[in-house]
């Protein structure tokens, strides 16, 4: 079939129909893992600017939510190892920017951001989201917006794959 109604159905054509899959693969994963670096990239140096350790503005990113979350689920959703969510967290407490919680039934505490902490938050991540904001609306004028379940899938995928074969 000559015809593709989708830039989406022509390249998956091209994939299935390719000689050379594992080079493309290799060559797709590596525009995917640069893209991946940049971002990173993009928040690290966001964060030297504004004076703040990459992963305490990843801590405070994750708890802008203003939900509480515990040590381990933070480590968790985030792979920012114990240890460092432990030294985070105490900074945090000593600038009160944070509070713990109890937990019924755990000997985990919940933690919150103090309305010091939201204020704190928000003022940091206000041009960082604003950039977010502007780059997505950009993204979705050229691309369909299913690219961000894709790219969830593909992550959670990777994940789950590199558990069962290297991680395990």
């Amino acid at each position: 079939n000559s015809y593709y109604t989708t830039p989406y159905e022509f390249v998956l054509y091209f994939w299935r129909n390719s000689m050379d899959n594992a080079d493309q693969c290799t060559a797709i994963i590596w525009r995917i893992t640069n893209a991946i670096n940049k971002m990173d990239g993009a928040y690290y140096f966001c964060g030297k600017k504004l004076g703040i350790k990459e992963n305490t503005l990843t801590l405070l990113y994750a708890m802008a939510d203003n939900q509480p979350h515990t040590q381990k689920q933070l480590s968790d959703d985030w792979l920012i190892p114990k240890t460092t969510i432990n030294t985070i967290v105490q900074e945090l407490l000593q600038e009160e920017l944070i509070t713990l919680l109890p937990v019924e039934h755990s000997k985990e505490k919940n933690i919150r951001l103090t309305a010091k902490g939201q204020q704190y938050t928000d003022n940091v991540l206000k041009d960082i989201r604003q950039a977010e904001h502007l780059a997505l609306d950009k993204t979705l004028q050229k691309f369909s917006p299913e690219f961000i379940d894709a790219f969830e899938y593909f992550a959670d995928t990777l994940y789950k794959e590199f558990n069962q074969r290297i991680l395990k």
